[in-house]
């Protein structure tokens, strides 16, 4: 058992650095505590490899990735609006003071609709085919939880140097992004779309925010310039 889940901690660590679900965790540190993002992230990590345990070694079958992708793409589009209007209605308030409702929920139900299907799982079913699946099944999660700690630790210093607005602006970016992808790529099938669709998004999105910028910049120069005094004229 100890060696299937060193072996699994070690596979589901280095396929989870620079996966959706690092972003995702980062994109929920930005706006909610450190230890409520980790408790979902937890608690979803132990339900998908749980799943993962039971398919590779009880039942060998695969699930249908299409209609779990399209509910996930559902899912991350619904989060970004929940996010945006959080971020308007919350404007002049600290979003940290008061977790708002369901934030556990929202975090497992979309962690767990990210993974299904993803190469994580797939791992772990290929490891719990032909090893211990209790140690797999701990091993994995562990394995999980400690890479998604990592962004977990990025979203939180990025929430001290960063204001809450453009955080939470960030986040239903970040949310929209994901679900235009997971519709586009995985639940229909269009690479092509999926690409022009988010990096389209993404383009629009920078290019608002750098003419933003220059706007606050050039209202805050003009804010702080004196008057200019009129000079008489020398004979």
């Amino acid at each position: 058992m100890l060696g299937a889940a060193l072996v699994s901690l070690a596979v589901v660590f280095v396929a989870e650095l620079g996966d959706k679900s690092q972003l995702i965790t980062m994109t929920y540190a930005l706006r909610h505590r450190w230890w409520v993002v980790l408790s979902g992230v937890g608690i979803a990590a132990m339900l998908v490899h749980g799943l993962s345990v039971a398919i590779g070694h009880f039942l060998g079958v695969t699930l249908p990735e299409k209609p779990i992708a399209f509910a996930a793409a559902i899912a991350f589009l619904l989060f970004a609006a929940w996010t945006w209007r959080e971020g308007r209605n919350a404007a002049d308030e600290d979003v940290r003071v008061a977790e708002p409702r369901f934030v556990v929920l929202a975090i497992i139900s979309s962690f767990v609709l990210a993974e299904l299907g993803d190469k994580t799982m797939l791992a772990t079913v290929a490891l719990a085919s032909d090893r211990d699946a209790i140690g797999v099944w701990i091993g994995a999660t562990v394995g999980m939880v400690l890479a998604d700690g990592v962004a977990i630790l990025a979203g939180a210093m990025l929430h001290r140097r960063l204001p809450d607005g453009f955080l939470h602006a960030m986040a239903s970016v970040l949310f929209l992004l994901f679900g235009l992808w997971m519709l586009f790529d995985a639940a229909l099938g269009w690479r092509v779309v999926a690409v022009v669709a988010t990096g389209g998004v993404a383009a629009v999105v920078v290019a608002v925010a750098v003419v933003g910028s220059m706007r606050a910049r050039r209202a805050r120069a003009e804010a702080g310039t004196p008057p200019r005094e009129s000079s008489s004229e020398t004979v």
